[in-house]
């Protein structure tokens, strides 16, 4: 049974723990709100990004040698795996389950006889992976001591996969990322950049668009020519700030999850410590009275 001393260090050191728990939650709190805003006012543009290449790709429905990103290599054999994880852990699962999400997708690839390449942004994703998959990753982007994700960040991650494909290194390439939803739900998503994946058009957006139609002054082959460089940039930007409005959702739940239970133990400390005290009192009480019946 440990001893009182024992029993007021250890109280001692969760009510510090649960101090730098609790200024944790804050600090995302804080942060949350702000990255939050930033990722709903990405999405719009991404959403639009996707529309205007869906009507150039349907203007191009049934021509030859459309522009590789769009079309692809024409194989399926060669494939990049884009791992978005944050640079921090104490975030609760939210690295982890965006690993989970590539590895399931890893062995599947695996199983089918194809070729894996891998492509980690953020350090804890590349932590994670080396585990069973080292001789796959190829590169490591680290965002270490930023502040904040501007575009820039994501023409880096992005200048990297369109020059290993202009090299002929992959045939397809696939983000992983998480989406923000709430401060408790985050989805992890995978998402196939290259070729790029057009939706159809619904008509509830060709209502939105009131029946219009496009017209291009430059050949629809030239402008997705520049277009999809531009859309694969466009969305690792938006997968960026996905993760990090998700990051800080998962550490601020994390961190009060962690703060109740610092108070719990806490709780269960004290009682131990006056169950022992009141016991060790009783016991030399006992003692004095039965040396005085014996005097």
């Amino acid at each position: 049974m440990p001893s009182l001393k024992e029993l007021r260090n250890r109280i001692a050191s969760v009510k510090a723990t649960q101090k730098i728990t609790k200024a944790m939650q804050m600090v995302a709190a804080a942060k949350l709100r702000r990255a939050q805003t930033a990722a709903e006012a990405a999405r719009p543009y991404a959403t639009r990004m996707e529309a205007v290449l869906a009507n150039l790709a349907t203007a191009l429905a049934g021509r030859e040698g459309g522009p590789p990103l769009m079309v692809g290599t024409g194989k399926d054999q060669v494939h990049l795996l884009v791992v978005c994880t944050a640079e921090r852990g104490l975030c609760g699962a939210f690295n982890s389950s965006i690993v989970r999400l590539a590895r399931e997708r890893i062995n599947r690839l695996l199983a089918d006889g194809k070729q894996v390449k891998i492509l980690c942004v953020g350090r804890k994703g590349y932590d994670q992976l080396k585990r069973l998959y080292a001789p796959l990753i190829i590169d490591v982007i680290e965002f270490r001591g930023v502040r904040q994700l501007n575009f820039e960040h994501a023409e880096k991650a992005a200048g990297k996969i369109l020059a290993l494909f202009a090299e002929g290194a992959f045939d397809v390439a696939t983000l992983f990322f998480s989406r923000y939803r709430s401060v408790i739900s985050q989805i992890p998503t995978a998402q196939q950049i290259i070729p790029a994946t057009v939706p159809a058009e619904t008509p509830s957006q060709e209502a939105a668009l009131g029946g219009a139609v496009y017209e291009y002054e430059l050949d629809e082959a030239e402008i997705l020519t520049e277009l999809l460089p531009l859309n694969i940039t466009v969305q690792i930007f938006k997968a960026l700030l996905e993760n990090a409005a998700s990051e800080q959702g998962a550490r601020m739940s994390a961190m009060d999850n962690a703060t109740r239970n610092a108070g719990d133990m806490i709780d269960r400390l004290t009682m131990k410590y006056n169950r022992s005290r009141q016991a060790m009192i009783t016991k030399e009480l006992i003692e004095i009275i039965s040396g005085a019946e014996a005097l």
